[in-house]
């Protein structure tokens, strides 16, 4: 029997074994190959779907850390690290969150978001000496990512936070790994093996991406950082953000363009401001001073009548 045609061994993870539906994909014509990881990529919802309790259970936790002064910190190797990496960098010009308060660690450092450095992954002391040097503390959460779960430089930056008392969250595509023993909440969407065997950045990092959209999504509107689904936290940076900020101020209030970048003229672009004192007739200081006194929920500051 070819070495390539026998059943995997049994302590060999799902995320490298071979896919039997593309099996034969260097056979296959564009199109084929195109339906063949489709069809799988259609699996990965699914998959999350089946963890949603826990990444409920995460995403309170992510929410109460946060809003206790902690810092939400994604640690990972490779496609997981970079994956989290991008998460971290997006939530402070969407929510306006400071960007020390959500970070990534990833193997091998800022080298490792423009080329592969994936020799770090091997390193269990260089994560625990990453998450060494952000002096974590109880008060924050840890999110070790990594598709096998079994990944030494993010089981040993979790292994670390740990001993520092915070809390750590796992997000593998991998039942009962290796990261599971060594986490307070783990998530576990299992995707099967990739359309290239091994190959993570796929079905894997698509789920990765789906649940880490949630978590900081999620705990951000916990927080209070939208109203309704308008993005009212939003840092209007450039000319598309700005534009984004007028048309949720319209859209929260019902007036017009105009009047809408009026009202963010006299919120100091704020965006949040703005809405309150189109809807109560406040003037800018009591606007800001009542959104002071309910912590920035401008649902609440607008039932405070």
């Amino acid at each position: 029997m070819p070495q390539d045609a026998g059943n995997p061994r049994p302590d060999t993870p799902i995320t490298e074994q071979r896919n039997p539906a593309t099996a034969e994909i260097d056979r296959m014509n564009p199109l084929e190959i195109a339906q063949a990881m489709n069809a799988e990529d259609a699996r990965v919802a699914e998959a999350v779907r089946r963890e949603l309790p826990q990444v409920a259970a995460a995403m309170q936790v992510i929410a109460e850390r946060l809003r206790s002064d902690g810092r939400l910190i994604y640690l990972g190797a490779g496609t997981s690290g970079r994956l989290g990496a991008l998460d971290a960098i997006e939530c402070h010009p969407t929510f306006n969150i400071p960007a020390d308060r959500i970070v990534a660690c990833v193997a091998g450092g800022a080298d490792a978001l423009a080329g592969a450095t994936e020799v770090a992954e091997d390193d269990a002391a260089l994560g625990r000496a990453d998450i060494e040097r952000l002096a974590v503390v109880p008060q924050d959460v840890v999110v070790g990512i990594s598709a096998s779960g079994s990944t030494p430089y993010t089981l040993g930056g979790v292994a670390a936070a740990r001993e520092q008392g915070a809390y750590t969250i796992g997000l593998a595509c991998n039942a009962g790994s290796a990261l599971e023993r060594l986490v307070n909440i783990m998530i576990a969407p299992r995707v099967g093996p990739e359309v290239i065997a091994g190959s993570t950045r796929l079905k894997a990092g698509a789920a990765q991406k789906m649940v880490l959209n949630m978590l900081s999504t999620g705990a951000m509107v916990l927080l209070g950082k939208t109203y309704g689904n308008l993005m009212v936290d939003v840092q209007a940076s450039n000319d598309k953000l700005r534009a984004r900020a007028r048309a949720i101020v319209e859209s929260a209030t019902g007036l017009e363009a105009e009047q809408a970048t009026a009202l963010l003229r006299q919120a100091d672009g704020d965006t949040k401001v703005a809405i309150l004192i189109g809807r109560t007739g406040l003037a800018p200081a009591a606007a800001r001073a009542r959104l002071a006194a309910h912590n920035g929920n401008l649902r609440r500051a607008l039932e405070d009548e």
